[in-house]
């Protein structure tokens, strides 16, 4: 299995250009939110839990990057539980409105994606590595922790694998 390292890495050898990565930490959140809207429809109860695929998908989510680190992974837990909070009240509205929230956001936050791959000059992630789309998230979060100087190794391993 890769570790941390290596998929963030990974991730970053196609976001290095600054306008890049800042429309990440804005379209990111953004599609991330906008699925879980999407996926806080249906809802169900088993044994007094509500569950719904926006919780099941959080859940797996967690679990994978609890296991890449648990520091981050934990900070993904309680944000993806946030995301998960405010998509299950938007799943509460009319549906017109659930949709609009949810498509809405998506396709914005895909906006921001491409015109910061425009930026860059290079192509998402994820068209290589699928496992892009999960490590986009992680990917900003890291990119936050970092700009505020936690997880200060972490972030010279994954720079070091860029010096030349």
């Amino acid at each position: 299995m890769k570790t941390i390292t290596d998929h963030l890495a990974g991730y970053a050898a196609y976001h290095r250009d600054s306008r890049n990565i800042m429309t990440h930490l804005i379209g990111i959140p953004m599609i991330v939110v906008a699925i879980l809207i999407l996926l806080s429809r249906p809802s169900w109860t088993v044994l007094d839990v509500m569950l719904s695929p926006a919780i099941l998908v959080s859940a797996a989510a967690a679990l994978f990057y609890l296991k890449l680190d648990v520091m981050l992974g934990i900070l993904m837990t309680v944000l993806l539980g946030l995301a998960v909070w405010l998509a299950s009240h938007i799943a509460l509205l009319p549906t017109g409105t659930w949709l609009i929230w949810g498509i809405g956001l998506f396709v914005v936050g895909w906006i921001f994606q491409f015109v910061g791959h425009y930026f860059e000059g290079k192509k998402p992630a994820f068209v290589d590595d699928i496992m892009g789309l999960a490590i986009g998230p992680l990917f900003v979060v890291a990119e936050v922790v970092f700009f505020l100087g936690g997880k200060k190794q972490l972030h010279r391993d994954i720079e070091a694998r860029f010096a030349k």
